[in-house]
């Protein structure tokens, strides 16, 4: 049986239990039973030695695990009497020999699949009467190593954990990524890094912060060693790592660990958590890291931990900045680079896929835009590869593989290479959801030509680090205001808070209270009176209506907010009336027409504001009160990758005779189905 064949069958127990567990609950029982079953199945050739020496050493050493280990040939063990054939050989105690079973496997394998919380799905099973049925059907899954091989039921289990996701609309995203993306991530992540790699003996750590079901790690850990395919060095020294936040995919991927290598070692690095709120693996720094962390995801049950996190600067992980909370993929790149190596003491390359809101999302100053300037000025990105759309089993929308390191080679320091990779895809012959293409080896092969040939053509740009920065400028224009004392202003006047205020008291006591207000209320009558006894003359200066009311007002003395309030409400904005100055004799800047402009960063922002301003706006000027929080220079620095925008092809509309061929050519069609009909 292929994966497809296997996983349709293993699918079938829905039908057995679709009547007791609703359909978001088919994994409580699907997923943790197919683990156990392939754990029988490894551990199938071995249980006899495992049983005699667990029974020679019974009573005599206080902790066999490591003679037990010996035997099973694994990581792990199984010192139960029962498997998956003696279980159903006694149906009347099935529930209480089927727990007997999962007690039996070794401490670090209980630890495992307690994530699943089984004990309660057996009970529910067996109140059901349908524990043995479910069984029987598992018993004639067969997983056997020598049939189904480690990448087989690494398959199988993603395809499982893709219909479960599919049938509650969830994002089958967060938990691992296509295959195809995987193999070419894992290309483009070790390019350029052979000499490196095939050194003999060499040791070298690979990272997946959110490792899901561990497809990522494994294949990497498989292009370097070689499985099924030409190895970059088969005797290397590989050590896997991860963390997972997910209890099922976690333990999924750390039981499969510990069937693919002997000592365990691999699964012994696959930590429990979340990884932005706990680093599990504090301190330490890999040769390799690769993630597809969650789209769109908020951070909120993180919040707490992560704002502590940021506020230890670069001290931290998120030193840089925090993205807005809906979405946390920088906050997982910023975590990837805080475990690279120090440059001057080895070389680490990273590979992240994400969607496009990390390229543009967050204007200057934003924290996703203080995050792509710190990968930038630190010279981190290597290239950025754009992805064609429908390749995710649970969105269709475009993803961007960002590829960084801390040693680039000589020709790319101070550049980033632009790849255009949304038109390699073949289309997919059945549709897996929403995923409906591909990416075959050969095209594969195309995307990493061009990322190590690094030349520019129809696919393939390459720009400096500073090309994607910009200097945002706050272009202010002078206040210009008319004032005139007409009903329909002074009706305004009765919005402005300062003078409500008058009419308001904070006094608890009730007759001081109210006589406070009552004076206040008699003070705006009086105002008011004043301001009417004015002629309803046009003034276009500001100064010399300010005199007008401070004569006006005089028996009332207002104060300062008192009178700004009485200003704003008789003025009105007129472009031919006179600038309004400050106390400084300044112009004042009008609020409503201010505006920015954002200057490339390798052009002076004086030299774009004569060019690209003045000569329309010749009363505006630079805010220089306005500057950049790091460098101290006028405007706020900002970085976004609008990478579309670098590979826009013009396409010209069609020729006006076409498209009228093509009106009456249609229109010809509809005339003769008419008369058709009326036949």
């Amino acid at each position: 049986m292929n994966h497809s064949e296997i996983v349709s069958f293993i699918w079938g127990v829905a039908d057995l239990i679709r009547d007791t567990f609703k359909r978001g609950k088919y994994q409580d029982v699907i997923l943790p039973l197919t683990v156990l079953r392939r754990l029988d199945c490894v551990l199938e050739a071995t249980k006899r030695q495992v049983l005699a020496t667990n029974a020679q050493y019974a009573g005599k050493l206080d902790n066999p695990d490591q003679l037990l280990r010996k035997a099973s040939g694994y990581a792990f063990y199984n010192t139960s009497q029962y498997d998956f054939s003696k279980l159903l050989d006694d149906s009347s105690g099935l529930a209480a020999n089927l727990r007997n079973y999962i007690n039996g496997f070794s401490p670090n394998m209980r630890e495992v699949l307690e994530k699943f919380d089984f004990d309660n799905t057996i009970h529910k099973l067996d109140d059901a009467g349908l524990l043995f049925k479910v069984l029987e059907r598992f018993k004639n899954a067969r997983l056997q190593p020598d049939q189904v091989s480690n990448v087989m039921m690494g398959t199988i289990f993603e395809e499982l954990i893709r219909k479960f996701n599919e049938s509650l609309n969830e994002n089958p995203g967060e938990h691992f990524t296509p295959r195809d993306v995987v193999h070419l991530m894992v290309d483009l992540l070790l390019a350029g890094d052979e000499e490196r790699i095939t050194i003999p003996g060499k040791t070298l750590t690979v990272y997946d912060p959110c490792c899901g079901s561990g497809g990522m790690l494994t294949i990497a850990k498989d292009h370097i060693l070689g499985d099924g395919r030409p190895g970059l060095n088969p005797q290397a020294d590989i050590y896997l790592f991860g963390q997972e936040v997910n209890p099922e995919t976690y333990a999924i991927c750390k039981s499969d660990l510990y069937i693919k290598s002997a000592d365990g070692r691999d699964a012994e690095n696959i930590r429990f958590g979340s990884t932005l709120a706990h680093d599990c693996h504090l301190g330490k720094h890999f040769d390799y890291l690769i993630a597809n962390p969650p789209y769109g995801k908020d951070w909120k049950r993180d919040e707490d931990a992560v704002q502590e996190e940021y506020e230890k600067g670069y001290a931290g992980r998120f030193g840089a900045g925090l993205p807005r909370i809906s979405d946390g993929q920088l906050l997982f790149l910023q975590h990837m680079l805080s475990h690279i190596h120090n440059p001057e003491h080895d070389k680490s390359r990273v590979a992240i896929i994400m969607n496009g809101s990390p390229l543009f999302t967050g204007d200057a100053g934003s924290g996703e835009s203080e995050i792509r300037r710190w990968i930038l000025e630190n010279d981190r990105l290597e290239a950025l590869i754009a992805m064609p759309e429908q390749l995710f089993y649970n969105t269709g929308i475009s993803t961007y593989i960002w590829i960084l390191s801390n040693r680039k080679e000589k020709q790319r320091l101070g550049k980033v290479q632009l790849i255009d990779a949304s038109s390699f895809w073949t289309q997919m012959r059945k549709s897996m959801g929403d995923k409906r293409r591909e990416i075959p080896a050969e095209k594969a092969a195309e995307i990493l030509k061009l990322y190590q040939l690094f030349k520019e053509n129809e696919y393939c740009k390459i720009v400096p680090t500073t090309f994607f920065g910009f200097r945002k400028i706050t272009v202010e224009r002078p206040l210009r205001l008319n004032f005139q004392v007409t009903e329909e202003r002074l009706q305004r006047l009765g919005s402005e808070n300062a003078f409500i205020n008058l009419a308001v008291s904070k006094k608890k006591e009730k007759k001081i209270k109210e006589q406070e207000e009552k004076t206040g209320r008699d003070l705006q009558e009086q105002i008011l009176a004043l301001l009417r006894i004015l002629p309803d003359t046009l003034y276009k200066n500001r100064d010399e209506f300010s005199e007008l009311i401070d004569t006006a007002l005089k028996p009332v003395k207002p104060a300062a907010p008192l009178k700004k309030a009485i200003l704003n409400a008789l003025a009105e904005r007129d472009e031919t009336a006179d600038v309004c100055l400050d106390s400084h004799g300044n112009p004042e800047a009008d609020l409503e027409l201010r505006d920015t402009e954002s200057v490339p960063l390798s052009e002076s922002v004086y030299d774009y504001f004569d060019r690209e301003v003045k000569p329309f706006v010749a009363d505006a000027w630079i805010n220089t009160a306005i500057v950049d929080h790091k460098d101290g220079e006028v405007g706020k620095v900002g970085y976004e990758i609008n990478f579309n925008r670098y590979f826009y092809r013009y396409t010209p509309p069609r020729p006006l005779e076409e498209i009228e061929a093509d009106i009456k050519k249609i229109e010809k069609e509809i005339l003769d189905m008419l008369g058709e009909m009326n036949q």
